[in-house]
């Protein structure tokens, strides 16, 4: 859900796409849908758009949480 409403904001400029796409998981998300979107993020983020982790980082911030950790990606083994 993180990346359809970051989709919605992909057509504003970069910074102000995070902020609404923030704002918007702030004032509509039910706190758990929040700090599940927060524990994803902490662990790996993997599938998030750049908005949509962005905004989740935005988003602990704008609470006075610290934001969740960078993750470590290892290196793709993928043959190209």
């Amino acid at each position: 859900m993180a990346n359809q409403i970051a989709a919605f904001f992909a057509a504003y400029p970069h910074e102000e796409a995070v902020a609404c796409t923030a704002d918007h998981m702030r004032q509509f998300w039910d706190p758990r849908m929040r700090q599940a979107l927060l524990d994803h993020v902490g662990v790996h983020g993997r599938g998030l758009v750049p908005i949509a982790l962005e905004a989740a980082r935005r988003m602990a911030a704008m609470d006075g949480a610290s934001p969740p950790p960078t993750p470590k990606t290892p290196h793709s083994t993928r043959s190209r």
